[in-house]
């Protein structure tokens, strides 16, 4: 029988660490990649082939969220797991609507994530137990999931990863560097974000992308410390 190969996507090493000694003990398993974001797994998979892509959802540069959406535009076949210390249930179906077969919660047991991984990789949904009942209603009634779309729907692939960019506090010759396009488009597409969402200042789109769960409250704290900064006699960016 061959070895199910999995790709763990974590920005913490230690818990990449901790997830491939569990999975390499079971011996029908294989680590055949780490990526540190989502951008990294992006590039992983163009390297190595995976059965099931182990994923957390809040990583910098590109978020959970934005990889698994992108990996099933490039890799339709995908099968993508979550396992992330997030129980909200938007959490859960942000995922699931992005095209993740599995949520798993990471203070779930041992036994539970060979299961899950296991489940996954033969092509079979999976939720952990501990996820509600309210998330089960929704994912099941499409009809009304189209109702409660949030307005982070109106925007393209490429304005949600500059919203968080801008949400981690990247200016924008930063951001144009990390996606290689140029300082004008950066400004374009932050212009386009700003339409679409009705926010005018760096701290309201620093707040969205912290509400929306693609940064996390540090970035509101980081945004006035460099605010306070800049005020001493520099430039601030919009």
């Amino acid at each position: 029988m061959s070895k199910v190969k999995v790709l763990l996507v974590d920005d913490h090493g230690l818990v990449r660490e901790g997830i491939k000694m569990i999975l390499e003990k079971e011996r029908h398993f294989e680590v055949v990649g780490e990526a540190t974001d989502g951008r990294k797994a992006l590039a992983a998979l163009q390297k190595v082939t995976a059965d099931v892509i182990l994923m957390d959802i809040s990583m910098p540069n590109l978020n959970g969220f934005e990889a698994i959406f992108q990996i099933k535009r490039s890799y339709p076949d995908a099968k993508i797991l979550v396992l992330t210390v997030h129980t909200n249930e938007e959490y859960v179906y942000k995922s699931l609507k992005a095209g993740a077969l599995g949520y798993l919660v990471k203070d779930s047991a041992v036994s539970e994530l060979v299961g899950a991984v296991r489940a996954v990789a033969e092509g079979k949904p999976y939720l952990s137990p501990s996820i509600s009942k309210a998330v089960v209603d929704r994912l099941t009634h499409p009809g009304e999931m189209a109702k409660e779309d949030s307005p982070l729907e109106r925007l393209t692939p490429r304005e949600r990863e500059i919203l968080q960019l801008i949400g981690e506090g990247k200016n924008y010759q930063q951001i144009a560097d990390i996606l290689n396009i140029s300082y004008k488009t950066v400004e374009n597409h932050r212009a386009h974000i700003v339409e679409k969402l009705g926010v005018r200042e760096r701290a309201q789109i620093v707040r969205y992308a912290i509400d929306m769960g693609l940064v996390s409250e540090d970035s509101m704290v980081n945004l006035e410390k460099t605010n306070s900064e800049k005020n001493k006699g520099g430039k601030i960016e919009k």
